[in-house]
């Protein structure tokens, strides 16, 4: 059994899925192309039906390629429709309360933003892993806080549990929050809408993993 790399990539959904048909296919290509970890169905605004037929669809194609699938916000709705896990942010249930309607073996992940002490609170209270950003402009949500990537570093050195690096991460600026310790990189624009399509940047978005990783290595040697 081979050993996960440090750092994966963790997909996003884009914000609405008009088509599922068509997004059930170009998920399906962008998965084959490089090694994910997980995908979070992520469409606010939208009502239940619309989030359940968007795991209906999403779900199958995700987990015959054993990339775990998370729901955005709605821990009672992740527990109804089976998800593998949720993430909540600073305005959504605690952590706590996602927990108990989970379940123990379900991931539970939390937004912290530029916070070391909100995710510092957030393990304590059971989370898997803690979201830090944006790390960069980002077009997919309204961003209030601006992270910088030493968070990442002084998580890595001082914590055990994993750290995710989101907010406009592409192929072209990901490789320094790797090297700078991101355990995970959170990407929605950055595959969809890349000019040569999502698998295309899933590849090259390994790459990048695979050079931060390389960097991150020197820098620890």
């Amino acid at each position: 059994m081979t050993t996960p790399p440090d750092c994966r990539l963790y997909l996003l959904t884009p914000p609405v899925l008009d088509d599922l048909a068509a997004f059930g296919h170009t998920l399906a290509q962008a998965l084959d192309a490089g090694d994910v970890a997980a995908l979070q169905v992520r469409l606010k605004g939208a009502s239940d039906e619309v989030i359940a037929a968007a795991v209906d669809v999403i779900m199958p194609i995700a987990h015959s390629r054993d990339v775990a699938v998370i729901l955005n916000d709605r821990p009672d709705l992740a527990a109804a429709l089976g998800c593998d896990g949720v993430h909540v942010g600073q305005d959504d249930p605690p952590c706590r309360e996602a927990r108990r309607i989970m379940g123990k073996n379900a991931m539970v992940g939390v937004t912290c933003h530029d916070s070391r002490h909100l995710a510092m609170e957030a393990a304590e209270a059971g989370a898997d892993y803690v979201a830090f950003g944006a790390f960069f402009p980002t077009t997919t949500k309204d961003a209030s806080t601006r992270a910088e990537p030493e968070l990442l570093t002084i998580w890595q050195e001082s914590m055990e549990i994993p750290c995710v690096a989101i907010g406009g991460i592409t192929a072209e600026n990901a490789e320094g929050l790797v090297a700078a310790g991101a355990d995970f990189l959170a990407v929605s624009a950055g595959v969809w809408a890349h000019p040569e399509g999502p698998a295309a940047a899933v590849r090259e978005l390994n790459a990048a993993i695979a050079r931060g990783l390389a960097t991150r290595a020197q820098t620890q040697a």
